[in-house]
């Protein structure tokens, strides 16, 4: 397994465990389809149950791919993945988990107030705190915090410390609500500067430039549920940044551009900005 951050025997001790486990390429991001899958044009989701008609053997369906059998996992399908890897991820919600991610100190902070203490993971920048339960994944839930079970991968960084608690209601209370079914009448968005009005809280223009590109990578790197990703980003950077001066077209016309890209027509932008504003009384 030569260039994979674990050796072999780890990795199938892991899954052993009952703990769905799928390799990550650089960037910590999933593989990418292959020709044949491309587009869910396969029908389904391999190595899952009930997943469809896809018979697919490689690691190509993102958080989907993540098993636990030791056939699979050391397959030749699966070698060249192995040998590229520079991480290894888990699928939470297989495993009966869900994990809060905490990007950095002030979101840890945050956590220690507001969330049962429970099992967690040192990160780069912050931490998971993993409970015994699972819900879906949502991402952007307030500043630097999303939530990964069901649905989703996180990047497997060790066992943890401390035990672990139940999921409490306070994490299923962050989940963000659905964007209404109602669709509003489609109309131009235009964000000019000085947009909100209200008071600026970034402190750089850095602030709202990584918040803005992370965004644009969230979009880019969605596998499935586009509309509910896109839906949630703009939520998310219109929660942190539409009531101060900083937000220009500029932005938004990024915003959009990555979203088209991913398939979604102009009008589903302007319908998930619409929902995004009205949702947060803008």
């Amino acid at each position: 397994m030569s260039g994979a951050p674990y050796p072999l025997h780890a990795v199938l001790s892991l899954a052993a465990s009952g703990v769905p486990v799928l390799p990550l390429r650089r960037g910590k991001v999933p593989f990418g389809n292959c020709r044949s899958c491309a587009g869910n044009a396969c029908g389904g989701r391999p190595n899952m149950k009930a997943s469809g008609p896809c018979r697919c053997p490689g690691v190509c369906h993102a958080w989907a791919a993540a098993t636990t059998d030791p056939a699979i996992l050391t397959s030749a399908a699966w070698a060249s993945a192995w040998r590229q890897a520079a991480a290894v991820a888990y699928h939470p919600g297989g495993a009966g988990l869900t994990v809060v991610d905490l990007d950095d100190a002030a979101a840890v902070a945050w956590a220690r107030e507001a969330l049962p203490a429970t099992r967690t993971v040192s990160t780069t920048r912050g931490e998971h705190w993993i409970y015994q339960g699972t819900m879906r994944s949502v991402n952007d839930v307030r500043d630097g915090v999303d939530i990964k079970s069901l649905m989703s991968y996180a990047r497997w960084l060790g066992p943890g410390t401390g035990p672990m608690a139940a999921l409490p209601d306070a994490v299923r209370a962050l989940a963000v609500k659905e964007p209404s079914t109602a669709r509003p009448t489609p109309q131009a968005v235009t964000v000019p500067a000085g947009f909100g009005g209200g008071e600026c809280r970034h402190r750089t223009p850095a602030y709202l430039e990584r918040g803005i590109a992370m965004a644009e990578q969230r979009i880019t790197e969605a596998r499935s549920a586009v509309h509910a990703t896109v839906y949630r980003t703009f939520l998310a950077v219109l929660s942190a940044h539409g009531r101060c001066g900083c937000l220009t077209d500029a932005h938004v016309t990024r915003l959009f551009a990555a979203a088209q890209a991913k398939g979604e027509s102009p009008r589903h932008c302007t319908d998930a900005w619409t929902n995004a504003r009205t949702a947060l009384g803008m």
